[in-house]
């Protein structure tokens, strides 16, 4: 099955190589192979991950994840407008109402396609950043604290809690129902 999957990926990478360089030149093709192959192998050896990872898929297969999967969707979509807006009207206003944090969020995600699916929700809309994934904690800049996170008004564990309440709580409640 993974031979089947590698010439896939191969066959892909060839099409794209041929399409943008728009040679077949045998130069151009034994160069776009090497570097097709190259890719399928970097691919291979970092996609296996860890044993116990190999035997344990990362999707939760049940009859709610089709719901949970157009409620994650839906949820990306309304917060991706939201804060585009958001981030619209700071541009706008001639005073730039910001005020830039890093903030630490906790997730309950296990697997790590559901960490960085997570990641790159928070990452995608306007006006948040993931900077680090450390196991079940990510870092993120935000743009603005909007009063949450105030330094010595909580512990580091409250802040967390916030941060995680306003930042990633709303993707996650999704997640966790078809990914672990």
């Amino acid at each position: 099955m993974i031979f089947w999957i590698d010439m896939l990926l191969f066959t892909v990478l060839m099409g794209v190589w041929i399409l943008l360089s728009g040679s077949l030149q045998w130069d151009e093709l034994w160069l776009g192979s090497v570097v097709a192959l190259t890719v399928v192998w970097m691919v291979r050896k970092n996609s296996l991950g860890t044993p116990q990872e190999l035997h344990e898929s990362p999707l939760k297969f049940s009859v709610q994840m089709v719901p949970a999967l157009l409620g994650y969707l839906r949820t990306f979509l309304v917060a991706l407008v939201r804060a585009n807006f958001d981030l619209a009207r700071r541009v706008v206003d001639p005073a730039l109402p910001i005020s830039p944090v890093l903030v630490e969020v906790e997730t309950a995600l296990q697997s790590s396609l559901g960490r960085v699916i997570l990641a790159n929700s928070i990452t995608l809309t306007p006006g948040t950043l993931t900077v680090d994934i450390q196991q079940q904690r990510l870092l993120i800049h935000w743009i603005d604290d909007r009063g949450l996170i105030e330094e010595g008004q909580h512990s580091a564990d409250d802040q967390r809690q916030q941060a995680t309440k306003a930042i990633a709580d709303q993707f996650e409640r999704h997640l966790r129902v078809f990914l672990r």
